[in-house]
């Protein structure tokens, strides 16, 4: 059965008004026409270079060789999708196997490549981390089929009742307020706040909470963003529990019209210096094109970023392995991508 949940002292907790969650800050309100116009040129007038014109390189994992992985070991299986061995177990964020980052399989966001392992194929999970209920984060066909080889589900208040709707054995879930935390096989995790929102429909704005994650596992810290705009949450959150070994820290679907909610990457590299972070793994990029801008941006950016500060960062190829205890920087995998989009073209 869950542990029950505890509260780190003077730390405030997610607001409800009139049933909704708020922010801290407080976010501008957007018109219904600018919203509209947003859906519109999001349908319609997105520009071709959002998605690659050749294919993403994944390397393909088997369960057999997940399970002969060291601790530590950190696998991105797309979009803000990582699956971690931690203590001999693992645990996976934030999991979208679905074709599409939509209600509507037909119509949407589609993924630029398929998953390095498949549903069937994974080992059975400590754990699935949420962060908050949006399509790129939470998948129903995808968290039933997880349910019957994941032993928790650790999720914001109210995306725990939504997967307990769903189907999920409510045993397995618990439901975590910002800086509400929980003990599992000798690991912490603390549910930590972002600057984002949420929402699956048009009634249900901001019903459910949004969370950032900490990871304590041992000696070793572990961030995970989550979507969120850049805030000063991050540096109480460094202050609280940092210095931070590994940040998978949001990095890409940001534009101008929503940096409230959206980091672009020079917010995302001062978020990882502000929780005192060592290794910065930038993820919510490579998988889905949620914005306007060149699909390897973020990449581009983030990189050049950290090399004008020096802050480390690793960007795996999709289902390449990262290791904490062996980290190295990764290749910069997309530039060969887009050679051969140019040479397509």
């Amino acid at each position: 059965m869950p542990s029950e949940s505890s509260k780190a002292d003077g730390l405030k907790p997610a607001e409800l008004h009139e049933g909704r969650f708020q922010n801290e800050g407080a976010r501008p309100a957007a018109s219904l026409g600018k919203t509209l116009g947003i859906f519109w040129k999001m349908l319609f007038q997105k520009p071709s270079y959002t998605r690659p014109h050749a294919p993403i390189p994944v390397n393909l994992l088997t369960r057999e060789a997940l399970e002969k992985a060291p601790d530590f070991s950190v696998f991105r299986l797309g979009h803000s999708t990582v699956l971690l061995k931690l203590k001999g177990k693992f645990w996976l964020t934030d999991p979208v196997y679905a074709e599409r980052a939509s209600p509507l399989q037909w119509a949407g966001p589609k993924r630029f490549h398929a998953p390095p392992i498949t549903l069937d194929e994974l080992p059975p999970l400590e754990g699935v981390i949420l962060s908050h209920n949006h399509y790129d984060h939470l998948d129903q066909k995808t968290v039933l089929l997880l349910a019957a080889k994941t032993r928790y589900f650790l999720a914001p208040l109210g995306v725990g009742d939504l997967l307990i709707k769903w189907g999920v054995p409510a045993q397995k879930v618990q439901q975590l307020d910002w800086w509400q935390e929980t003990e599992r096989d000798g690991i912490r995790f603390i549910a930590t706040p972002c600057q984002h929102f949420s929402g699956r429909g048009l009634f249900d704005h901001n019903q459910t909470l949004w969370v950032s994650w900490v990871m304590i596992i041992d000696d070793v810290r572990i961030f995970f963003s989550g979507d969120t705009g850049y805030f000063d949450g991050f540096k109480l959150i460094g202050e609280q529990f940092g210095p931070f070994d590994l940040t998978l820290m949001e990095t890409g679907a940001y534009n101008v019209d929503w940096p409230d909610v959206h980091m672009q990457p020079e917010h995302s590299l001062q978020a990882h210096i502000d929780l005192k972070g060592r290794w910065l793994l930038p993820i919510h990029n490579g998988t889905f094109d949620l914005a306007f801008h060149a699909w390897y941006e973020p990449f581009e950016r983030i990189v050049a970023l950290a090399a004008q500060r020096n802050v480390l960062i690793t960007t795996p190829a999709m289902g390449e392995a990262f290791n904490l205890l062996q980290p190295h920087e990764g290749q910069t995998w997309w530039l060969d991508v887009q050679a051969r989009s140019n040479e397509s073209t």
